[in-house]
């Protein structure tokens, strides 16, 4: 594979979506544990950092959100650490990005007045590009679960087109 990054690690998703470090990071962390899936036991936070370059303290915080979500489970003392909870061809990118960073948005602008009548000129129509943008996004990030990018990382599939949109 060389050096190319993982499709996990774009910080910048078709031009248009900024991925949090939260989420990139949660995103990393997961695939770590996606690719040794077969592997017994929990795997430590300490190896999850080791493998993945993030910072112990920060990957603590953000395995516990996970956590929370149902999306790993933990198991405490000698041996302990993290598994997936699912199986990683269940747990979909957009379902991590909302568990770390809340829905998946272009912004926090309202909602667009059904019957079109707007506060301000133009407001409603943006409003609603917004919206729409957002659930495409949505859309297209539901299109990858941790297995489909483990196997992208092996080079068993291929990758996403990195392109910008047009």
């Amino acid at each position: 594979m060389g050096s190319r990054p993982t499709a996990a690690c774009f910080t910048t998703y078709a031009g248009m979506m900024r991925v949090s470090t939260r989420g990139d990071y949660a995103c990393r962390a997961l695939l770590s544990l996606a690719l040794r899936v077969d592997e017994t036991g929990p795997t430590s936070v300490r190896d999850i950092a080791d493998r993945t370059g993030l910072p112990q303290p920060y990957l603590e915080q953000i395995l516990l959100a996970l956590k929370g979500a149902g999306i790993v489970r933990s198991k405490r003392g000698v041996g302990g650490g993290y598994v997936l909870a699912r199986p990683p061809a269940e747990i979909r990118l957009s379902e991590i990005l909302s568990a770390v960073d809340g829905p998946i948005t272009l912004g926090d602008f309202g909602e667009p007045h059904e019957d079109g009548a707007c506060d301000h000129e133009g407001q409603c129509v943006l409003l609603a590009i917004w919206n729409e943008a957002g659930a495409v996004m949505r859309q297209h990030l539901d299109g990858f679960t941790l297995a489909s990018i483990a196997d992208m990382a092996r080079g068993e599939a291929p990758w996403p087109a990195t392109e910008p949109a047009r």
